[in-house]
């Protein structure tokens, strides 16, 4: 019964010093969320809408894209502008809102259920031990 705990409790410790970039919840390197304005809207009905935006970055205009839809002309959005955008040319950007990062519940709520699964799987080999040894599947 101790090897099964064991290893559960290595797989949580595993996961806990991974951090968030396991469970896929890693950071998408948008920079600070900047004004923009919706130069050419995108029709939600098309597929893969994508919409032009200028803002202002390090005090220069530039041109950007937004993969989204539903915008009016003129109207301002905050997107997340990349770190490493280039220094010419349109910048693919992200709607601020979305681009959270892992600063969410579900680093937490992932390392639980990993928990919860190491302690299901400890308890499933601690009664197929425990039993007579054989699996009743097997009959």
């Amino acid at each position: 019964m101790g090897l099964p705990a064991a290893a559960g409790v290595l797989v949580v410790v595993l996961a806990w010093l991974a951090g968030p970039g396991l469970f896929g919840i890693a950071g998408d390197g948008a920079g600070a969320p900047v004004q923009a304005e919706v130069t050419q809207p995108a029709a939600c009905s098309a597929g893969n809408p994508v919409e032009s935006v200028t803002f202002s970055l390090g005090g220069k205009p530039r041109q950007g894209t937004l993969n989204g839809c539903g915008h009016a002309k003129g109207e301002r959005v905050e997107v997340g502008v990349p770190v490493d955008a280039p220094a010419d040319g349109p910048i693919t950007v992200s709607a601020a809102d979305t681009s959270a990062g892992a600063q969410d519940a579900r680093g937490p709520i992932a390392l639980v259920l990993l928990v919860f699964a190491c302690f299901s799987g400890g308890m499933y080999a601690f009664l197929v031990i425990r039993g007579s040894g054989k699996l009743a599947l097997l009959h």
